[in-house]
C-alpha cells in the first residue's frame, strides 16, 4: 500500500512542481550563503589591511568586526527566510498532495 501510495505520488505533476521549486530555491538559498561566509573568508585572506582599518579617530574597532557580525547576523536572516517557506509553503503543499493523492 505504501509503495502504491509513494508511486502516486512521484507520478502526480503537482509532486514534480514541488520538487522544483524546492529546489531551485534551497539553491539560491545556498549560494547566498557560500557568497556571505567565502565573501568574508577571502576578504581576510586577500585584503587583511582595510579588514584591520579603524572604524574612525580614536576607536579600537576595526571593520572586521561589524563584518563578521554581519555575516552571522545574514545568515541568521537567510535560516529564517528558508525555515519560513519550508514550513508554509512546501510543507502545505506536501500535505495537500498527500491528501489529493490519497483519496485516489
Amino acid at each position: 500500500m505504501n509503495e502504491d501510495l509513494a508511486h502516486r505520488i512521484a507520478a502526480n505533476p503537482k509532486y514534480q512542481e514541488l520538487v522544483a521549486k524546492r529546489h531551485s530555491f534551497a539553491w539560491v538559498m545556498t549560494v547566498l550563503v557560500m557568497i556571505n561566509y567565502f565573501g568574508y573568508i577571502l576578504l581576510v585572506a586577500f585584503n587583511k589591511e582595510w579588514l584591520a582599518t579603524k572604524l574612525g579617530a580614536g576607536m579600537v574597532t576595526s571593520v572586521g568586526i561589524p563584518l563578521g557580525v554581519a555575516v552571522i547576523v545574514i545568515t541568521i536572516i537567510l535560516t529564517n527566510i528558508y525555515v519560513r517557506r519550508a514550513n508554509t509553503e512546501f510543507d502545505d503543499r506536501t500535505a495537500e498532495l498527500i491528501k489529493e493523492v490519497g483519496k485516489k
